[in-house]
């Protein structure tokens, strides 16, 4: 069960349903609500008059009519009231109906609005997190891929201490200090940490090079007796098997693996029946997140698909930073990397 998000017109997606934010009368109304009738046409509120409404929490299934997509799901989300009044218990149980009736509906993907997140007033990053926990944990979603389509700022998606951790990474300071002198030019750490990567990147090194003491990290030259033995016995490991061999060293089941990846049971079979499979760099970094490898565990993987980290992507340093800190939520992750418009893990 693959998660996205998406910033695209919801009414323009190629998916079986999609999910609308409505009002009880189910009879069309403002934001998305309103956007959502419009692009289906008459035919949609023709039969949603037969419905006879819907309660807080509930969801219908209509028609698409007009839509790109089959099916359009009504569903109800709770006004914000403060909190104390059930609000995240509704919330929730709008994303699960709607899932069953995607399911029932025999649907094979399905985008949701943030609920209740507009005029409704939720707080929209508390209205995110019950959007992604309800998804993620529902029984209902079983194969289905879905979208979940966010129009929010940084400031609405990331939590801010942690958004000012990261960008003091992204961003060193330019001065440093000391007590009693006077500010001096700190060294230019992204251009000299960019140069020596590229001069890695290009630098193209023999077996015999490798096992050299001159060309492992200074860490492993202090015990190079008993890590070399290691590293030429699974030398010519493929990804693949390196990626099994990691899985089952951990005890984990397929299906917990894919599912922590953020990806399909389909693609991970893919991979599983062929130990030549040339995976992307971001489908890499979906299994070193599922299997929670520490950061020099996932440079090692990325070398047997030919990828390394680079300091000088946006993406890699976003990624680097919650695997050195220990966070493996691959929704959260996916959550910084869509607000800075970067591609996503598990995304096609």
């Amino acid at each position: 069960m693959p998660l996205f998000f998406s910033r695209t017109d919801i009414t323009k997606l190629r998916v079986d349903a999609i999910v609308n934010a409505a009002n009880n009368t189910l009879l069309g109304g403002g934001g998305v609500d309103g956007a959502i009738h419009r692009a289906a046409g008459p035919g949609l509120l023709g039969e949603c008059r037969t419905l006879g409404g819907c309660e807080t929490g509930e969801a219908k299934l209509t028609g698409g009519y007009d839509l790109p997509a089959k099916y359009v799901i009504h569903t109800v989300g709770p006004v914000w009231t403060g909190g104390g009044n059930g609000e995240e218990a509704l919330l929730r149980s709008c994303y699960r109906k709607s899932l069953a009736l995607a399911k029932e509906a025999g649907c094979r993907s399905v985008a949701f609005p943030l609920i209740s997140a507009g005029a409704y007033g939720y707080p929209k990053r508390e209205a995110l997190k019950v959007a992604v926990s309800s998804i993620v944990e529902a029984p209902e979603t079983g194969e289905l891929d879905v979208t979940l389509v966010l129009f929010l700022d940084r400031n609405d998606l990331l939590d801010p201490f942690a958004r000012r951790a990261l960008e003091r990474r992204l961003s060193p300071p330019m001065y440093s200090y000391s007590c009693g002198a006077a500010p001096q030019k700190a060294p230019d750490t992204k251009k000299r940490l960019f140069r020596r990567e590229e001069r890695e990147a290009d630098k193209r090194i023999s077996r015999e090079e490798f096992f050299a003491d001159a060309a492992l990290p200074s860490v492993m030259r202090e015990d190079a007796k008993n890590v070399l033995p290691a590293f030429r016995d699974r030398l010519d490991e493929s990804f693949s098997e390196s990626l099994l061999r990691l899985i089952d060293e951990r005890g984990l089941s397929d299906a917990e693996v894919y599912k922590r990846a953020n990806l399909d049971r389909r693609h991970f079979s893919k991979i599983r029946s062929n130990p030549a499979y040339r995976p992307t760099k971001a489908t890499v970094l979906c299994f070193a997140v599922a299997l929670r490898l520490s950061s020099d565990e996932t440079r090692e993987l990325l070398a047997r698909a030919g990828y390394t980290l680079s300091t000088s992507l946006l993406f890699d340093v976003i990624v680097d930073y919650y695997i050195t800190n220990g966070n493996y939520d691959v929704f959260e992750i996916n959550e910084t990397l869509f607000a800075y418009d970067q591609p996503l893990l598990g995304a096609s």
